[in-house]
């Protein structure tokens, strides 16, 4: 099966059809690589870079093109065989980053192939790989799922509105913001240790006063990833610690990624689950944090960590020393299979972020190859990833400039 041509199709559609996410964000830009052959087999994949910074993605796959052209994929091998020397082609500048990010939408493509070609969903090549590399060996039938559900939209009754509406479409866990969103008004976040503590935990005992101790509940810091304010130590084990009485899955990113050592910290800190992982590109940027126990769940997205095998490494690293993964999915509709194919690869993944209400840049690549029943993924079926990029949906779907996320600072803000 050689390698023909591999292109960048960046497309822009609406972000989400939450109305609650739509609140803060509505569009999203999107990033696919396309692998052709000459078989006639297509394999797509994404990365989640073309969410943040689409329009550079066609130049880095540019120039990576030439590794693959004319190059048969007869094997699994060959796909770590193009992938590291993809990698050691950019030695200087793709061992982290975006030229790391932009990897994981080649090689996903790849494995989307490969798992065409041979009839079998990606996630049962991954687990036939890399089984015998974990300290535990199961199957996944069904994996626990939550909404991701962005900020907490304010006043508080409005949170309330909105975890009832993820529960109306089936989730039985949901993900929420630090903090509060108020439509016209943005976002407020308390960064003094005793107001932010009180401020989480009055949201937490309200969520449990409204839905009960069945449902799953995380909350979602986004420090370092906000434009608001950035926790330190004494804040982040504070709010930890007031939220240990309302069982939360895991606190997300309460600290900024540049304190592996203050993530350490805070893990001996608190009962409250740690979790962590989303901006973190390859296994040798989530060493430190891996060995440095940072992280009671990590979260690595096979988006954008710099492969699916990438993805599986860190899996089976933090499996272990006992740690379990709950992989970060909010890229598009190939991000998210990419991710579900991931979770289920891996026999220490708990639960699966998936986007409630997705727009058409999930639903018409996804189409019916997600199945959810009774809060739980069921696992994929169809061959390779399970999803479709028609030249309907490209035609529809145009690349608008300018829809990538950012954090806005004075001279660039946001307003897509």
């Amino acid at each position: 099966m050689k390698i023909t041509d591999v292109k960048t199709i960046l497309l822009t559609g609406p972000c989400t059809l939450d109305p609650y996410l739509s609140e803060a964000r509505k569009w999203r830009s999107a990033a696919f690589v396309q692998i052709e052959t000459e078989s006639k087999l297509r394999g797509i994949g994404e990365t989640y870079a073309g969410y943040f910074f689409p329009e550079v993605i066609p130049q880095i796959v540019d120039f990576f093109k030439p590794v693959l052209i004319g190059k048969d994929i007869n094997d699994i091998a060959d796909i770590r065989l193009l992938w590291e020397r993809m990698y050691h082609c950019g030695n200087f500048w793709c061992r982290v980053g975006l030229g790391a990010n932009v990897l994981a939408g080649i090689e996903a493509a790849l494995w989307d192939l490969k798992g065409k070609e041979w009839g079998l969903p990606v996630y049962k090549l991954l687990a036939e790989e890399w089984g015998n590399k974990f300290p535990i060996a199961k199957m996944h039938d069904r994996i626990p799922c939550y909404a991701t559900g962005g900020p907490s939209n304010y006043p508080q009754e409005k949170v309330a509105e909105k975890i009832a509406f993820y529960t109306s479409l089936g989730f039985k866990g949901v993900k929420i913001g630090a903090g509060s969103f108020n439509k016209g008004k943005g976002f407020d976040i308390k960064t003094d240790p005793s107001q932010a503590a009180d401020f989480e935990a009055t949201k937490a005992a309200y969520v449990r006063r409204q839905f009960g101790s069945n449902l799953w509940l995380m909350i979602d810091a986004h420090m370092g990833n906000n434009s608001v304010a950035t926790w330190g130590l004494e804040t982040a084990v504070a709010v930890a610690k007031s939220l240990e009485p309302y069982d939360l899955i895991f606190l997300e990113e309460p600290l900024h990624y540049t304190r592996p050592d203050l993530y350490a910290l805070l893990c001996q800190e608190t009962k409250t689950p740690i979790a962590g992982g989303e901006c973190l590109t390859t296994v040798s940027e989530w060493q430190t944090f891996i060995k440095e126990d940072c992280f009671d769940i990590g979260q690595p997205d096979a988006s954008f960590i710099a492969g699916m095998n990438q993805f599986m490494d860190v899996a089976s690293w933090l499996a272990g020393r006992g740690r379990n993964i709950a992989p970060h999915a909010w890229g598009a509709g190939a991000s998210q299979m990419q991710n579900i194919h991931g979770g289920f690869a891996c026999p220490n993944t708990v639960m699966l972020e998936v986007a409630p209400a997705y727009g058409p840049l999930h639903s018409e690549l996804i189409g019916d190859s997600l199945q959810i029943k009774n809060g739980y993924v069921l696992p994929p079926e169809k061959p390779g990833l399970g999803i479709e990029l028609t030249e309907e949906t490209i035609q529809k779907f145009p690349f608008i400039p300018g829809t990538g996320e950012f954090n806005s600072v004075p001279g660039k803000i946001l307003t897509t």
